[in-house]
């Protein structure tokens, strides 16, 4: 079975243009990369969970803030590894300059033998539409189409 994901697009309108809420993966192979390496706040969830529970849960855990509301299910993508994303859009409104992510530990440097402890996400912000087609993994260009779609 392939691997799935579930996450958030969290959206607000403000002064009449639409938000869209991203975070940037945390840890050193991303630390100097920015377009294109953005995401949803997401992760993998197994048949054991249901998916919109997992987004919700992968959301608390990449942020540190639980988000509850109506939830409008997006048409997921497929990413070019063949995991299928699964995507839940909600209007809310978060500070993105307080989310506190969960750690993950690595083997850092490489082949060092030392393990070291990174934010799963280092940052988090607001985007418009236009700008977070930019900043979002490519292939997750077609959760924000969707969400077009749906307002």
């Amino acid at each position: 079975m392939s691997k799935q994901s579930a996450g958030i697009l969290l959206y607000r309108i403000r002064d009449n243009r639409t938000q869209v809420f991203l975070v940037h993966p945390g840890g050193p192979f991303f630390r100097n990369k920015d377009d294109g390496s953005w995401s949803i706040p997401k992760g993998e969830f197994d048949d054991s969970e249901e998916a919109l529970a997992a987004a919700r849960r992968e959301f608390e855990e990449e942020t540190g803030q639980k988000i509850d509301g109506d939830f409008k299910e997006l048409e997921p993508v497929t990413l070019k590894s063949g995991k299928k994303v699964f995507c839940w859009a909600m209007e809310g409104d978060i500070d993105h300059e307080t989310i506190a992510s969960n750690l993950f530990e690595m083997e850092w440097p490489p082949r060092s033998g030392e393990k070291q402890s990174f934010p799963e996400v280092d940052r988090a912000a607001w985007f418009d539409l236009k700008t977070a087609k930019i900043k979002l993994n490519a292939a997750q260009g077609g959760l924000i189409d969707g969400l077009m779609r749906y307002l």
